[in-house]
């Protein structure tokens, strides 16, 4: 039955709003002097790839508001968002209370769409610029094509009324994770994070108290196989997002025996209790490095994902697959982040090398695939979402800052870092790139084995136990033979600043 509003009307009853220009489908929160504003910038400065197509607003008084409709109040979010196919969504209300904001942004989430803050006037007076304001919404400049959200309406069908676990929570892929998640209306969702300060964070966030009294909180190293087996009992859930990884390209170069114990055993302590416990489906978070790796974090998690292939053969009901990014937009540590502390402190970019190019995505891309892929996986594959093509990094800085108002950039080259490629793939070599229902996932599955799998995975833990950094390294190509270290001398000699995450 449809809820007449106090405005007189239902949003199913306005009818599809068609745009007046190219870009992603947004609706404004406030109808305001904010929010006039606002749909006044973004219709001027089309480069923002936001087209406007109304305002949501209490004031029942307000109809139309420069050319665009109101079309409901802020409580019939979810509806005008469902019947408009509403992509992002901009909060353009000042002072708006911090919980109305938390459930404007789960409400949206349920349906895909991305939630944004109208950025500080005095913070952009500033220059109190970050990776995550306004002016990088135009992202379509900076990662070479059109922001894509992935997330069909099947994926809620997956998500509600399941209990969900995600490990890694307090990470920037692992927290978008649960908001998401927690937006499809779960039976439950359970965070597991090794770092308590995290997930203190993170369950602020979602529910409006960081009490820390809830079972849905769980501190726990993945590294604890005999945890993760207590873990899985107790919570039973129907779906795991493993997300918790080492990550930083350079550190694990360093430090491989760390790598091997994080995203190996511990993938593998998680995935043989989902098995082992019948949880109904495994969905493991990797990286564009793992194809053809040349670094010790893309060759640990080229082995995480043939774990979960190995396990996925003995799953029984367990459908376990695996989920490629590229680079992350957005993710703590990632570019946008360091360009934005560089222009605070008026230095030069430091980038890698002059012709380096990668693979861009948002954060909200990533976890979509993520959801997505829980609904398309039947077991085995790795999901790759199609990036279109790569992007040089000097390319990106000068967007970003042709975005902000900036001067052309001045850049500082370091040379690129042991295991660093210049360029990177999303399918190794010997992989099949395969078609799948959604038109911009493709996924790649392989048939084959290694009868000496388990004898060389226990050889590779054993020596990462001891710290054996050599015999680590060793044990890692014969493990992987697309493995290739790069041990080239780099053409500049100062250390990059930014991580290689993904």
């Amino acid at each position: 039955m449809t809820t007449t509003l106090t405005y007189g009307w239902a949003p199913e009853e306005i009818g599809f709003v068609p745009t007046l220009q190219k870009g992603l489908r947004t609706l404004i929160i406030g109808a305001g002097e904010a929010g006039r504003a606002l749909a006044r910038d973004l219709e001027r400065v089309r480069d923002f790839g936001l087209a406007p197509i109304g305002f949501l607003d209490d004031d029942t008084s307000k109809r139309v508001v420069r050319r665009l409709p109101v079309l409901g109040a802020l409580s019939d979010l979810l509806s005008v968002v469902t019947v408009q196919r509403v992509d992002v969504v901009l909060l353009a209300i000042p002072g708006l209370p911090a919980e109305q904001v938390r459930v404007l942004a789960t409400t949206a989430a349920r349906v895909g769409a991305s939630v944004r803050h109208l950025p500080s006037f005095v913070s952009m007076l500033q220059r109190d610029v970050v990776g995550t304001d306004l002016r990088s919404l135009e992202v379509g400049s900076l990662i070479g094509r059109p922001e894509m959200h992935v997330v069909s309406p099947e994926v809620q069908a997956t998500i509600t009324g399941r209990r969900v676990l995600v490990t890694g929570a307090g990470g920037s892929i692992g927290s978008e994770l649960c908001r998401q998640v927690n937006g499809f209306g779960p039976e439950r969702l359970v965070m597991l994070d090794h770092d308590e300060s995290n997930l203190h964070r993170l369950q602020l966030e979602l529910t409006g108290a960081g009490l820390l009294d809830s079972d849905d909180i769980v501190v726990a190293d993945i590294r604890d196989a005999s945890r993760m087996r207590q873990v899985i009992a107790d919570v039973r859930p129907d779906i795991v997002f493993h997300a918790a990884a080492l990550k930083h390209l350079p550190m694990l170069e360093r430090h491989p025996c760390e790598g091997v114990k994080s995203n190996v055993a511990g993938t593998l302590n998680v995935v043989t209790a989902a098995v082992d416990h019948g949880v109904g489906r495994f969905i493991l978070i990797s990286t564009d490095k793992a194809a053809d790796p040349t670094s010790v974090l893309g060759a640990t998690k080229q082995l995480a994902e043939r774990v979960t292939r190995h396990a996925s053969r003995r799953s029984g009901g367990t459908i376990v697959s695996a989920v490629r990014f590229g680079n992350v937009l957005g993710s703590r540590g990632s570019l946008l982040h360091v360009l934005a502390e560089q222009v605070r402190n008026d230095e030069p970019f430091t980038i890698t090398d002059p012709d380096v190019t990668r693979f861009f995505m948002t954060i909200e891309e990533a976890v979509g695939l993520v959801l997505e892929a829980a609904h398309l996986a039947r077991g085995g594959e790795t999901f790759v979402l199609d990036m279109g093509q790569p992007v040089r990094i000097t390319d990106l800085a000068r967007n970003y800052c042709r975005q902000l108002g900036l001067p052309e950039p001045d850049f500082r080259y370091t040379g690129l870092r042991p295991g660093e490629k210049l360029h990177e793939a999303l399918f190794s070599s010997q992989e099949d790139r395969r078609q799948t229902s959604h038109p911009r996932i493709f996924s790649t599955w392989t048939d084959a084995t290694d009868p000496d799998f388990e004898d060389r995975l226990g050889a590779l833990f054993e020596a990462s136990s001891r710290n054996a950094v050599d015999e680590v390294r060793s044990a890692l190509e014969r493990l992987l033979c697309t493995y290739q270290p790069a041990h080239d001398e780099p053409r500049f000699v100062l250390a990059a600043p930014y991580p290689d995450d993904y």
